[in-house]
């Protein structure tokens, strides 16, 4: 079954492969009201549905910009580690604050052989004005990847881009490993808590 799933996922073009993923999810938090109650169902869902069509190398690279390259593969490995908890965190609570909001999804073309795109989504919710959702998606051997999200046009990575640098700039790279990693404890420690 993983292996159909996955095999489908990577022939889905960008925007069908948003849309499929963006629906399953919005079903299950419409269905399972639990969900958006319990940290761990949560995380299953962005697990099982959501993680595997982001390309959190492609993001931690970007993120971290030109000092990138002078972290060793060990420094590498480890950004990659927190940054990836750290977008899951946010990400599970936006998905908490679910409350049957409309997603829709603009019109979509592709210029044949295209290897990087832009799938535009906007979040429609009752009294507030409609929020645009950005992905930005590269084709990869093992299908599209979602490597940014432009959330209002402000970049998921651009966002990030600055503070990690100005971390590492002034206390090096293990330094911005470490800020991450607390920040992370953190999260965790509260999400914890407040069950």
């Amino acid at each position: 079954m993983t292996c159909s799933l996955s095999a489908r996922a990577d022939e889905m073009a960008p925007d069908v492969l948003v849309k499929t993923t963006t629906q399953e999810v919005t079903a299950i938090l419409k269905r399972d009201k639990t969900v958006t109650n319990d940290t761990q169902k949560l995380y299953a869902l962005i697990d099982a549905k959501v993680l595997p069509h982001f390309d959190f190398n492609q993001m931690t690279m970007l993120a971290v910009g030109r000092y990138w390259r002078q972290a060793t593969p060990a420094q590498q490995q480890a950004l990659v580690k927190e940054f990836r908890t750290l977008l899951v965190r946010t990400y599970s609570n936006a998905l908490a604050a679910f409350n049957n909001q409309v997603i829709e999804f603009k019109p979509f073309t592709m210029v044949a052989g295209a290897t990087d795109v832009t799938v535009q989504t906007q979040v429609k919710q009752p009294g507030a004005q409609p929020i645009p959702i950005d992905y930005s998606m590269e084709k990869t051997p093992t299908g599209w990847k979602v490597y940014d999200v432009a959330i209002d046009g402000v970049s998921l990575v651009l966002n990030y881009r600055g503070s990690f640098g100005a971390e590492i700039r002034k206390n090096g790279v293990d330094s911005l490993i470490h800020t991450l990693a607390a920040r992370n404890q953190q999260n965790h420690a509260a999400a914890t808590t407040s069950k």
